[in-house]
């Protein structure tokens, strides 16, 4: 905002506003206008809808460089002879994608994600749909588990991954 003097010296000032921005379209007007929220809304199961079109198998995503959550894969794989889960890493493209269908942020990496065709899995809930995908005994230690309360299960599973770097450390570049 400019303060304009009058010449000669009068006491009163005048202020002037700034132009107004004008945009192209109405569409444009529009998207300014709307709330934060729905600037930028995009249906993510619909766009990562081809995921799951030839293969509907669910799809694990896991932290590419932490040793704990690459380890976690590995077991997952020696334990999956049916091979009924697929894998993708947290920071990849692919995982970011997913990541907004599960509803978290593109950058969050603090939790393994269990992302099914119609649903998604986050901490200690990934975790035991995983165990119901692997052989014998993983469901039944998995529908044991579930009678523990979620808060204490989460509370668990969050005091592991805020420390999994320290205690287990990290790769430079994902294993898998």
């Amino acid at each position: 905002m400019a303060l304009l003097l009058p010449p000669l010296g009068c006491s009163r000032l005048k202020t002037t506003s700034p132009a107004p921005v004008r945009l192209r379209s109405s569409a444009r007007l529009l998207a300014a206008l709307a709330p934060p929220s729905r600037r930028s809304e995009v249906d993510w199961v619909e766009a990562t809808s081809g995921f799951f079109e030839k293969d509907t198998r669910p799809i694990m995503l896991f932290d590419g460089v932490c040793n704990l959550c690459n380890g976690g894969v590995k077991f997952v794989r020696d334990n999956d002879r049916k091979r009924r889960i697929r894998f993708e890493a947290l920071q990849s493209d692919s995982g970011k994608k997913l990541l907004q269908r599960a509803g978290r942020a593109p950058d969050d990496i603090s939790s393994v994600v269990l992302v099914e065709k119609n649903r998604s899995y986050i901490k200690s809930e990934a975790v035991l749909k995983i165990m119901e995908y692997l052989d014998l005994p993983f469901p039944q230690l998995a529908s044991f588990l579930k009678l523990v309360p979620l808060f204490l299960r989460d509370l668990a599973y969050d005091n592991v991954a805020n420390n999994r770097y320290n205690i287990f450390g990290y790769s430079d570049s994902c294993e898998i």
